[in-house]
């Protein structure tokens, strides 16, 4: 049985992955992490997530709830993740990362450091969403450069990153099947007079509204056609079960730096 700690345990997202723990038979909660400010320190970690008793408190204390643990499961701010990831380093932990809104330099320093760790990073842990990578590979490498290429997101207003993580991973998929440097071709937004559209250029537009847990939608344009390919997602529970996932494949993987593609298989021999 693989043994797992969760940081950010009372966050929507914590208690998603909370809840799919208790209910899988392969995984123990043995450590639940909150901010010192937490109202939700003290409180039992399941009752927290509105499912039954784990028997774990929440707490502060990041290498009591670490020690325990064969993987940590990390869906928090971008500064918390790299402590948490310098942590699991230090304590020869495995790691489960699902938070966004990383710097270049942060992604930078998150792969020095995986040659000292086992960790899985993906700004979105859905199945469906890596499914939706894979197919956008494909439909890229079909129809090449004669079609244009919109992506639009949109989450929750609570959000505080935009684009997504997933909607600049997107991009960064199609940027690279195009041989398209992404940083000279992206479009984040249109406003007045701005010309006729380019042919090389990936738009990448942000909704936030609601309640909305995650929706994306890649555009192919051409004349005559237009081809969609989109994913929706209804519960967080989603994001959850698939970073459980990740966490039972990684444990026993060598030290390196992986995403969802390598947890689902998807990624070409």
């Amino acid at each position: 049985m693989i043994h797992a700690a969760v940081t950010g345990a009372a966050g929507r997202m914590g208690r998603s992955i909370v809840g799919v723990i208790q209910s899988n038979p392969l995984v123990k909660l043995v450590g639940a992490v909150e901010r010192e400010d937490s109202p939700a320190i003290g409180h039992d970690s399941g009752e927290v997530a509105g499912v039954e008793k784990s028997g774990i408190k929440i707490t502060a204390d990041r290498e009591k709830a670490f020690k325990k643990s064969d993987v940590i499961i990390d869906f928090s701010t971008p500064d918390a993740s790299m402590k948490h990831l310098e942590e699991a380093a230090a304590m020869s932990k495995a790691l489960v990362m699902g938070t966004t809104g990383f710097s270049h330099h942060q992604r930078e320093t998150i792969r020095e450091l995986s040659h000292r760790v086992r960790v899985v990073a993906a700004p979105n842990m859905s199945v469906g969403v890596n499914l939706l990578l894979k197919l956008v590979q494909e439909a890229a490498s079909v129809i090449g450069p004669e079609y244009d290429i919109e992506i639009i997101e949109a989450h929750h207003r609570h959000k505080k990153d935009a684009p997504s993580g997933t909607a600049v991973r997107i991009a960064e998929v199609i940027a690279a099947t195009l041989n398209r440097d992404l940083e000279k071709v992206a479009v984040y937004q249109r406003k007045g007079i701005v010309g006729e559209r380019t042919p090389e250029e990936i738009g990448i537009q942000s909704v936030r509204a609601g309640d909305i847990v995650g929706d994306h939608t890649v555009i192919f344009g051409g004349i005559g056609e237009r081809i969609e390919l989109v994913h929706k997602a209804s519960s967080r529970d989603t994001f959850a079960m698939g970073a459980v996932r990740a966490a039972i494949w990684v444990v026993d993987k060598p030290n390196g730096l992986y995403d969802m593609q390598d947890v689902l298989g998807l990624k070409n021999p």
